[in-house]
């Protein structure tokens, strides 16, 4: 470096981005324990090599996994991660790859948890499940520099038949809930009319008052035809003797 200044400096000097650090190792160890950078930084020929680490968020999908689920349900989930690195160090000198370390870690934890789970769980509790994953790849990467900010769960696919299955028993889950409501409301409305059939034996004029508000309400329809019922009372009146 001395015999050649000042040209040897512009192999020396080095510039690291804002969102990058630099680990530089100096006879195979690591200068300082710590990364380097943002900002300009020097590195010595020959003896200094030095390795990017980008700090940025990853997105890293989760390739469709085929799934047996605790009530013997064969599904395909997939899912992302989300993670950074957050310590350089670590991430150069704990793991060889580490991306692909944590994608490959992130499919086997996704399979053995949803391998816990039946389909219905699987369907109605993707947040608790996605939250379960993204606290054990946390704790598993931790000594590789990543934290692990979000997983989630993006597509689940059942087999047709099972589609066709949960189909027919929601349909009649409805079925027999409208059977329900129908048979409550032929239960309340028969309640309502034993009320009003004590009512009108109470106070017989109020059965005239009804028949007259029936008329009403026929003539107003513009009907051709009007029903006039007739009092019992006057059948009962003019009965033949025996």
């Amino acid at each position: 470096v001395l015999i050649t200044f000042p040209f040897s400096i512009w192999m020396c000097l080095k510039i690291v981005k804002e969102y990058e650090r630099a680990v530089v190792f100096r006879l195979g160890r690591i200068v300082s324990k710590k990364a380097k950078g943002p900002g300009l930084i020097m590195v010595l020929p020959c003896t200094d090599v030095f390795a990017r680490v980008d700090l940025r968020t990853v997105t890293s999908n989760i390739p469709l996994q085929e799934i047996l689920t605790k009530d013997s349900v064969t599904t395909q989930v997939d899912g992302v991660v989300y993670y950074k690195i957050h310590s350089a160090v670590c991430s150069v000198a704990n793991v060889t790859d580490v991306h692909l370390a944590t994608n490959l870690l992130a499919q086997t934890t996704l399979r053995n948890v949803l391998g816990t789970q039946s389909l219905s769980q699987i369907l109605s509790g993707r947040e608790e499940i996605a939250h379960n994953i993204q606290s054990i790849l946390d704790n598993a990467t931790g000594k590789w520099g990543i934290q692990v900010a979000r997983v989630e769960i993006k597509d689940v696919r059942i087999p047709m038949e099972m589609q066709r299955a949960m189909a027919a028993e929601a349909e009649a889950t409805r079925d027999a809930r409208a059977q329900i409501i129908a048979a409550e409301g032929e239960r309340n409305a028969s309640e309502a009319l034993k009320q009003a059939s004590m009512v009108l034996v109470e106070a017989p004029s109020a059965l005239q008052l009804r028949y007259l508000q029936t008329l009403t309400t026929l003539a107003t329809e513009k009907n051709s035809t009007i029903v006039f019922p007739l009092p019992m009372n006057m059948l009962d009146n003019h009965k033949p003797e025996h």
